[in-house]
């Protein structure tokens, strides 16, 4: 059986080092010089490093991939292939929860903030359905591989024409939420601002994918997520969405207007104003 993620230092969550395989050093060294991760250099493989989590770079793309020999798989950000493309092509639609909570209908599109974007699931079933996505991130490594991931959409989308007008809607922005919201001019607050803030696990759970467990582990619990929602509340035009495990309380402990259940999670929505229909051409 895998062992579970080695615990990290606080040093080593907010600052870890990047390694490439061959014929990758300069992109690599590049990425590290925008984002400032360390360079820990070439390899062959990650079976013998010290460090717990390391960024890898290879023709596959960016992925965060715990080390050692029995390490767990790669978490990498992909809009393209896999369970992303099933939801995208088999999702559901307009019929989807999320859908519904953020105000979707026939003729109305809005335009949507994503203020705690992780790997960008949700933002891509948004965009999908045919509204522009503000994606807000503020951890440099799920930034990364968030543009990464949207890097090897836009190349996949040179031959299928319905991905690239998908990915042609979101947009990414790597800072802080609130410096984000404090800085939202008039013409730039959107429509509705999507909350999504990691929750801690009541217990581990064979449901929650081993290798997204790295994740968790280097992002930790968003323990300034209440205090993100005035803000939201603030400067949303006309609602704020937030998801949430059916098992959570309130965000902030501020009760909803209504709620949209699923079977694990559940989308709370704050209305604000009524939304006036939106044409998709006109996002």
């Amino acid at each position: 059986m895998p062992t579970e993620p080695r615990p990290l230092s606080s040093s080593t969550a907010s600052l870890i080092p990047i390694a490439w395989a061959p014929a990758f050093a300069a992109d690599a060294k590049a990425l590290a010089s925008r984002r400032g991760f360390p360079l820990l250099g070439e390899r062959e493989n990650l079976r013998a490093e010290a460090e717990p989590l390391v960024l890898w770079l290879d023709d596959a793309g960016l992925s965060l991939r715990q080390t050692g020999p029995r390490a767990m798989g790669p978490v990498r950000c992909d809009f393209v292939a896999g369970e992303v493309r099933h939801r995208r092509l088999y999702g559901g639609g307009k019929s989807q929860s999320i859908a519904k909570a953020v105000g979707i209908k026939d003729g109305l599109r809005p335009r949507v903030a994503d203020l705690t974007a992780g790997m960008g699931g949700d933002a891509l079933a948004l965009a999908g359905l045919g509204c522009r996505v503000v994606l807000v991130e503020r951890h440099p490594v799920v930034a990364a591989l968030l543009a990464d991931g949207l890097r090897r959409a836009r190349e996949a989308a040179a031959i299928d024409a319905d991905l690239a007008e998908l990915v042609a809607r979101i947009t990414l922005v790597c800072r802080d939420s609130r410096e984000w919201l404090a800085d939202c001019g008039p013409d730039e607050r959107p429509d509705v601002i999507y909350l999504d803030p990691m929750f801690p696990e009541r217990r581990k759970s064979a449901q929650v994918n081993k290798s997204m467990q790295i994740f968790h582990q280097l992002v930790g619990a968003d323990s300034d997520a209440d205090d993100l929602l005035p803000l939201a509340l603030d400067t949303a035009r006309h609602r704020v969405v937030v998801k949430r495990p059916s098992h959570a309380p309130w965000l902030g402990g501020v009760k909803p207007g209504l709620c949209f259940e699923g079977k694990s999670v559940r989308f709370d929505v704050y209305p604000l104003r009524a939304m006036a229909g939106r044409r998709t051409s006109d996002v």
